[in-house]
């Protein structure tokens, strides 16, 4: 129960009472769960850590997005305090978002093993596979964020943050995480990375409330785990990105050979990237004769 309770990202309760009937029934499901050999122990700490990360991040939002609700209702009249406001948020809103939150759970989930099953049967494929992952980020966030007040930096974070993850799920690609200022995203196609990369750079970072955009691509070999993406693609598309100018695309030799005639290439004079040597960089833009879809 401790080594789970720590996995989840809770502090040891030491002797204090720490505990009450909910979690002791929901130790007992994962004990029975060790216990009948559905999973091992190691799978159950790991899961745990996972699941630990995840909901505080969302709960971490969840209060930020609540404060701003609490601050509203205060200002035009409909509560007297923010605590009354937070004890009515939570005595009627959180039992609905739970069943919500179950739900996008399982939809999740579904399509986590769909991307599974798609890679292959092998073993060693499930977790290493080829794709093209994308880095996007704010061009002069540093020097914004401190001429920025804490609300006006948050709201400019939340719109980035917002706008880009509706770019890329539409343009049929997937958010792994953001980083405040940045993106990381994900495809198994490099010519749908490279269409939303130039929509991120043409749309979000085309308006006036949102800085412009940069982005790097690169394609290689990825390891997933822990709901993130590890290996070199990952590392040269951010140093890409953070040598592009603003509203321009930077690509990387395997992504440039694989996007096709669909897009203008030119290789720019090599320039040391840490990590990698000198590498010439590819901007990439749209020919005219085509149109992202």
């Amino acid at each position: 129960m401790r080594r789970l309770w720590r996995a989840l990202g809770f502090p040891e309760p030491g002797d204090r009472q720490a505990f009450g009937d909910a979690d002791v029934a929901a130790f007992g499901q994962v004990k029975a769960a060790v216990e009948s050999d559905l999973l091992t122990e190691d799978t159950v700490l790991r899961l745990a850590r996972a699941m630990g990360v995840t909901m505080a991040r969302l709960a971490d939002w969840e209060v930020a997005t609540l404060v701003d609700e609490m601050e509203h209702d205060v200002q035009v009249g409909r509560a007297d305090s923010r605590l009354s406001v937070a004890l009515t948020l939570a005595q009627q809103v959180a039992p609905r978002f739970e069943e919500v939150l179950v739900q996008v759970w399982r939809r999740h989930l579904t399509a986590a093993a769909a991307r599974m099953e798609a890679i292959g049967a092998k073993d060693t494929e499930l977790r290493t596979t080829t794709m093209t992952v994308g880095f996007a980020d704010l061009s002069r966030f540093t020097s914004l964020s401190n001429q920025l007040d804490d609300a006006a930096l948050g709201s400019l974070v939340e719109r980035f943050e917002e706008r880009g993850a509706d770019v890329i799920t539409v343009g049929g690609g997937r958010v792994i995480k953001t980083l405040g200022d940045a993106v990381l995203y994900v495809t198994a196609d490099p010519v749908v990375a490279t269409r939303i990369a130039l929509d991120l750079v043409g749309s979000v970072g085309a308006r006036d409330d949102v800085p412009a955009i940069r982005v790097g691509l690169a394609t290689g070999s990825v390891v997933s785990r822990l709901g993130d993406v590890f290996g070199p693609p990952v590392n040269l598309a951010a140093r890409l990105s953070h040598v592009a100018r603003a509203h321009r695309v930077l690509v990387d030799e395997e992504t440039a050979r694989a996007i096709g005639p669909e897009f203008a290439t030119r290789a720019l004079p090599p320039r040391p990237l840490r990590g990698f040597g000198n590498v010439s960089p590819i901007t990439v833009t749209q020919r005219r004769a085509f149109r992202s879809r």
